[in-house]
């Protein structure tokens, strides 16, 4: 049946079933952006991956100290990649610093120029630690901007966010599953 869908149709069915989100044609094209890293010292950027690499392991390990000065050694190899900050601001949540994982969730947001997966997963942060902090509005702003940006998270929860999203999302589907138990049918 998919293959009976158009382009329109999809975007049109999303509207529908996520109507927090915006409304984009595009949406199948967000990993298309050019790379990220194109633009620095190929050496550099494996050496830096290889560090961001393991300060999360160093984090998921809950070595707090260790893994942030990955982190660190990371920004000061490449300053201006969004990688590391967003990594770091992570780290720094889980540390109950959340002055200083703002701090570097608006660095990589900014250094990403407000574009690709990166900047998504900063935005995404942004908004939980705006929710914590009991700024509802800032936190959908931010989870919408990371949606757009193409990040599952966010899209999810925005549509629960909204109760009657979840209530014409479960209304559709049962609607085109039983439009599909129809088609098989024929």
């Amino acid at each position: 049946m998919d293959s009976l869908i158009s382009k329109n149709d999809k975007s049109v069915l999303q509207m529908i079933l996520n109507p927090n989100l915006p409304f984009t044609e595009q949406e199948d094209n967000i990993d298309s952006v050019e790379d990220p890293d194109a633009h620095f010292d190929a050496v550099k950027v494996e050496k830096v991956k290889e560090l961001e690499r393991e300060g999360v392991k160093l984090a998921e390990n809950k070595k707090i100290v260790e893994s942030l000065s990955c982190f660190d050694e990371a920004i000061q190899i490449l300053p201006e990649r969004a990688s590391a900050y967003n990594n770091r601001a992570q780290t720094k949540r889980f540390n109950n610093d959340i002055d200083g994982a703002l701090e570097d969730l608006n660095r990589a947001i900014l250094l990403g120029n407000n574009r690709g997966k990166v900047v998504g997963l900063a935005f995404a942060q942004r908004s939980i630690i705006m929710k914590l902090k009991g700024d509802d509005e800032e936190s959908t702003k931010d989870l919408k901007r990371a949606a757009e940006l193409g990040n599952k998270f966010a899209k999810q929860e925005l549509v629960q966010r909204n109760p009657y999203a979840a209530l014409c999302n479960q209304m559709l589907s049962q609607v085109i599953g039983e439009l599909q138990g129809k088609s098989d049918e024929s």
